[in-house]
């Protein structure tokens, strides 16, 4: 279950890395308040796994998929930049992730 929570904790990441775009530095209320929402999910995923998992591995991906996540969606639906390194770069996070994963041990 402590991937599961790290799981949501990271895609929680993504929402409120977006949230903060379009907050306009906290002065659009209703996305603030969203995205001040979208933090505490987030950490209080990341911290529930953290009970079974090593903060080291547990941070790294938690931050990983957040970046990455952020990453395509701002392609997709933000209209930033794609370029072939950028992908590249993403898809190397990504196995990184999937390999701090498989070399993981829960405490």
């Amino acid at each position: 279950m402590a991937w599961v929570y790290l799981v949501i904790g990271g895609l929680m990441e993504v929402l409120w890395a977006i949230g903060l775009k379009y907050s306009e530095g906290f002065t659009n209320p209703v996305i603030s308040l969203l995205t001040i929402v979208g933090i505490a999910t987030s950490f209080y995923f990341f911290s529930k796994a953290l009970k079974y998992l090593p903060v080291g591995t547990a941070y790294a991906i938690f931050t990983g998929l957040g970046a990455a996540g952020t990453a395509v969606i701002g392609m997709m639906f933000l209209n930033e930049s794609i370029s072939f390194i950028k992908i590249f770069f993403i898809l190397l996070l990504i196995s990184s992730i999937i390999g701090l994963k498989l070399n993981a041990k829960e405490a």
